[in-house]
């Protein structure tokens, strides 16, 4: 994948986690990049802006509705003339309201052409309120889907739970998302390249952080949103694969939150990033394997209703 691409974090988290905090660190703080900001708040009027400090960074609110349904044409709109100003941006920074489900801002950038053409989906993060979080679990699907959803989760205000409280919740959080890093933090103070420019498509980044994640076969049981990873040692035939995720996604596309993985081609010697969110797939050659690496195709599945035999049979099937 092209270095020239300007990523684009999506930055979401449930109403009052710390959202606006930790992008006023990050633009305050003294990293020496410039990123372009997008702000979505559910409401006519919009408060979001006056709460961000004042920066050289460049600010756009969107207030005409939510980012995740009513004004996904504004979001290609405001990208697409970004990218067109001579002023270069190290990246850009989404952030949506605390209601917004996080899948379709996802998918604009896999979505419409110029905005692939220039930009690239790092990553979502994702910012959760440790006291509160038991209770959002319990009344919000919102707050489950943006933890599926994450790539980097931020387990903020853990100053105000005790010991026993935040192991507890993060294994609610690892009960439905088990690939995600998980930072613990108060007032969103975590640093700043933990959270921009991960790469959300390289699985490598997954298994430096929790080695032992594909070996971790445990049943699942009842719980609304789970993760399963999947691995193929030998070469994967493109055409195959492209058939069978294809009418997965068509299939099950909705229950399907995120998908992603790094693939081994046969006959090719690069990487191949894949990546969905629902029914809508994008995927890149993201450079050569090292030399001595083992050319292993790993594939991540976040959401409802997963079947693991049905699954891994399926990925098994496109060895070539």
């Amino acid at each position: 994948m092209s270095d020239t691409l300007v990523p684009v974090t999506v930055l979401t988290g449930y109403l009052g986690a710390g959202k606006t905090t930790l992008l006023n660190r990050i633009l305050t703080e003294n990293h020496g990049r410039k990123y372009a900001v997008i702000i979505n708040e559910f409401g006519e009027l919009g408060v979001d802006n006056d709460l961000v400090v004042d920066t050289d960074e460049e600010v756009f609110e969107m207030n005409n509705g939510c980012i995740c349904c009513t004004v996904r044409g504004d979001l290609i709109r405001i990208v697409g003339a970004l990218m067109k100003r001579r002023t270069k941006f190290d990246g850009i920074i989404i952030e949506t309201t605390g209601l917004a489900n996080p899948a379709p801002v996802a998918q604009t950038f896999f979505v419409d052409d110029d905005i692939r053409a220039k930009t690239r989906l790092d990553a979502v993060v994702t910012v959760v309120d440790a006291k509160h979080l038991p209770q959002r679990l319990l009344d919000s699907h919102e707050a489950e889907d943006q933890i599926a959803f994450a790539d980097v989760i931020v387990l903020n205000k853990t100053d105000l739970v005790t010991a026993d409280e935040l192991v507890a919740v993060e294994a609610q959080i690892r009960r439905i998302n088990k690939f995600a890093k998980i930072h613990h933090a108060q007032k969103s103070n975590v640093p700043i390249a933990e959270l921009l420019d991960q790469g959300a498509f390289d699985l490598n980044r997954v298994l430096a952080h929790t080695p032992d994640f594909l070996t971790d076969d445990e049943h699942e049981h009842n719980d609304d949103i789970a993760s399963m990873s999947f691995e193929v040692k030998t070469p994967i035939d493109p055409e195959k694969f492209n058939a069978w995720i294809g009418g997965l996604l068509a299939q099950q596309g909705q229950d399907l939150l995120r998908t992603k993985g790094i693939l081994s081609y046969k006959g090719d010697n690069r990487r191949f990033a894949f990546q969905a969110v629902h029914m809508i797939a994008d995927g890149d050659f993201i450079g050569p394997w090292k030399d001595g690496d083992p050319r292993v195709s790993r594939l991540v599945f976040i959401g409802r209703n997963l079947n693991r035999p049905q699954l891994r049979r399926g990925f098994e099937g496109c060895a070539a």
